[in-house]
């Protein structure tokens, strides 16, 4: 097994194997084609796996290079040509000195690169991974490091590593070897440059001295030829070299930009235009909402001021309603009556300067004799009232107050005077809200009403030919003014028609439903003045009884009289104008009266000794008799 091995001074030998393995030192180099030639140190040749043993002096031989016909172990092909191999003379032992390296003349081809000794015998079958490939992936060579120089042997300066030609596919250069134990480390030799190129193989390492030897100079690389374009391709490891140096990597370049289609251009920037235009469209959509909202919430971006009139003057046109209650609230009370268990609250108006205030019989009918009855005017100040006079058939009433001065009396219009839809203001305190100012318009003039009735007997029964008003009228307006256009004093307010159908003053505690009756100021002030003067007032009359129970048309004379009298009073003005019990009366003045209630709201809507027209009919037949109006006391 170890036949064909001699030992080499200083270098140890494998006790196991069959072959001996390649010393550290030894390099290797494919050549262009591939194909392995080994140079050991002692200068020996082998062919890539043909074992051989290392002579200590042996003769430069010729190794074979790559090209057209060379042999490859484990392919086919003719003997390749041969290319004298570099060779290192080695001195016997002990001789110092170096002996020069044959020069290689310009053009030859490098000298191939040293490989490892194969581990193995070849294969004749070609069984990976030392034959050819198989179907599947070979596996790496065995990777051998660097021999270390023997202990006592100095350390060399290292190799400068050649520069790596610019190209992509260039193997790296091998490493430099190393010397024998002993012998001392020389300058190892600068590379070659490598020719740029792919496939150029690198450089083949000189030869290591035999041991005990000078390091001699090494021969001066020649340049490489370049490999034939018909070399047979090599083997896959003659490509691969482990300790070669990594070769420097020519930087990427960049291909050249494709040419864009112009129309392709235009659209995407066509399309970047449309779509920059969206968003700001968006973005300027969206913060005119938050400011439009910011606006409409706080009327501004700062703070809060909501826009406002400046003063104005208080004076008011004196024939619009508040010029007209700006006159008139100072004239208006309010009266606060109680006395016998009952108590209300009604309105009033100034009639002069010396303290007589006008108002409603009803009003003042809690008081009695003996009640009390306190006025409040305008400027909250009150004073004591006592009553001049009341009348229940005209439901009007005179009280006075004492020790108060500056009293303004309110100026009286003309009832006469009033048409159909005139403005009309109503001033009083319903539900003792005192200085409440309505407005609206007469509705309707010489509506007969009649209120009061409550004592059953007649007595607190009240006949007013009254103007109709819409102007909202409430309990605890009874008495107060109801005003024309300029201010004057037109009605005195006096009942409501209430929603449960009622006429009362005071009834109906519903409120008003736009169904308001005054007293016509002419009437009123015929009463006040009379009140004033003698305390009562006097009402006109016929001298009459009359058949309340008649359901016709027209007022019909009763047959008897009420207290057991005459119906027709002898020497009263019916007497005297020929009328009898019977007769059915249904004009006066020439305008239809339909009932016995309605005659004497028309009767009392004249003064005592005024002239009237009626209209009779008896058995059938219409007559007309005139009269004059008698006076009666208090009825």
């Amino acid at each position: 097994m170890n036949e064909g091995k001699p030992g080499t001074p200083g270098a140890s030998e494998e006790p196991d194997g069959d072959f001996e393995l390649a010393r550290p030192n030894s390099m290797r180099s494919p050549d262009a084609a591939g194909t392995g030639v080994e140079y050991i140190a002692d200068g020996a040749a082998q062919a890539t796996g043909q074992p051989t043993a290392s002579a200590p002096h042996a003769a430069p031989t010729e190794a074979p290079a790559s090209g057209a016909g060379a042999a490859v172990p484990g392919q086919g092909g003719g003997p390749a040509p041969t290319v004298p191999a570099p060779a290192t003379e080695v001195p016997a032992p002990g001789v110092t000195g170096t002996v020069p390296a044959p020069a290689v003349a310009h053009g030859t081809p490098p000298p191939a690169a040293e490989q490892p000794k194969p581990l193995h015998d070849p294969d004749p079958y070609s069984t990976p991974p030392y034959g050819e490939p198989g179907p599947w992936a070979p596996a790496p060579p065995v990777q051998h490091p660097a021999a270390t120089p023997a202990h006592g042997v100095p350390m060399s300066a290292p190799a400068v590593a050649p520069e790596a030609a610019a190209g992509l596919g260039a193997p790296p250069a091998g490493p430099s070897a190393t010397p024998a134990h002993g012998v001392p480390m020389g300058a190892s030799p600068a590379a070659p440059e490598a020719v740029a190129g792919p496939g150029t193989p690198p450089a083949a390492p000189a030869a290591t001295p035999a041991h005990g030897l000078p390091m001699s100079a090494p021969p001066a690389a020649p340049e490489p030829a370049p490999a034939p374009q018909d070399a047979p391709a090599a083997g896959p490891w003659a490509r691969y070299d482990p300790w070669a140096a990594p070769a420097a990597v020519a930087p990427l370049q960049q291909a050249d930009p494709v040419e864009e289609d112009v129309k392709r251009r235009r659209g995407r920037r066509r399309r970047a235009l449309v779509g920059g235009a969206l968003v700001i469209a968006l973005m300027s959509g969206v913060g005119g909402g938050v400011v439009g909202v910011q606006l409409e919430r706080n009327g501004g971006i700062g703070a809060v001021e909501l826009p406002q009139a400046g003063v104005e003057a208080p004076d008011r046109d004196p024939d619009s309603v508040a010029g007209i209650a700006a006159q008139a609230l100072p004239s208006v009370v309010t009266l606060h009556v109680s006395g016998g268990g009952k108590a209300g609250t009604g309105t009033g108006f100034v009639l002069d300067d010396r303290g007589h205030i006008l108002t409603n019989d009803h009003v003042v009918e809690p008081a009695g004799k003996n009640g009390d009855i306190t006025v409040t005017f305008h400027s909250g100040d009150t004073a004591e009232a006592t009553v001049v006079g009341r009348d229940s058939g005209y439901d009007l009433a005179v009280v006075r107050v004492k020790g108060v001065r500056g009293l303004t009396p309110l100026p009286l219009g003309n009832s006469d005077n009033v048409q159909v839809g005139d403005p009309v203001v109503a001033i009083g305190a319903p539900f003792d809200l005192a200085g409440t100012v309505t407005s609206g318009i007469i509705s309707a003039r010489e509506r007969p009403i009649t209120a009061g009735g409550e004592n059953g007997d007649g007595s607190d029964v009240s006949y007013v030919d009254a103007l109709q008003t819409d102007a909202p009228i409430n309990p605890g307006n009874s008495g107060g003014p109801l005003l024309d256009g300029k201010g004057r004093v037109v009605g005195i307010n006096s009942a409501i028609r209430s929603a449960d159908g009622g006429l009362d003053p005071e009834g109906g505690q519903s409120g008003s439903i736009g169904l308001g009756f005054a007293i016509p100021i002419n009437q009123g002030k015929r009463v006040a003045e009379e009140l004033i003067e003698h305390g009562k007032a006097t009402h006109p009359v016929i001298g009459i009884t009359l058949d309340m129970e008649y359901g016709g048309d027209g007022a019909r004379v009763a047959a008897e009289g009420s207290d057991g009298g005459p119906p027709v009073s002898t020497g009263g003005p019916g007497a005297k104008a020929g009328i009898r019990p019977g007769d059915v009366i249904t004009k006066v003045d020439g305008r239809p009266v339909h009932s016995g209630e309605e005659l004497i709201v028309k009767t009392r809507a004249h003064r005592p000794g005024d002239r009237l027209e009626l209209t009779l009919e008896r058995n059938g037949e219409e007559r007309t008799v005139s009269l004059v109006l008698g006076s009666s006391d208090g009825d």
